[in-house]
């Protein structure tokens, strides 16, 4: 079992940046790949950022080049810096893990975070 919790959330003006954390606990955090997920009002939720446990990585082409997605694991941490943010990266953002790099990608990791707002402002 692994249990996350974001943090970092919040309002900020277009162009703006946020940096949004997850504490994970209650497993060995760096046998986990680890990702970022967002769900927009009626839309569907999407994977934003993901990096495996030997530092590979996937970004949302949305995203590419503005975000960046980071682990600390002695700190059992997970980052997502968000620069230069649009008005569309508006959504709540959830942290998610998986012991499987396919999984964390294909919108099936197992464990889940309760989600984080971020609102951006144009």
């Amino acid at each position: 079992q692994v249990q996350l919790v974001e943090s970092g959330g919040g309002l900020v003006q277009a162009g703006g940046s946020l940096r949004l954390s997850c504490a994970a606990s209650g497993s060995i955090f760096s046998s986990y790949a680890m990702g970022w997920y967002r769900q927009a009002p009626g839309k569907q939720r999407e994977l934003v950022a993901a990096i495996s446990r030997g530092g590979a990585f996937k970004y949302a082409d949305s995203v590419k080049g503005r975000f960046t997605i980071s682990r600390d694991n002695a700190k059992n941490t997970v980052y997502l810096q968000m620069n230069s943010l649009k008005f569309e990266d508006t959504a709540v953002y959830y942290c998610a893990a998986d012991p499987e790099w396919y999984q964390m990608i294909t919108s099936h990791p197992d464990y889940w975070g309760q989600g984080t707002q971020v609102t951006v402002s144009s």
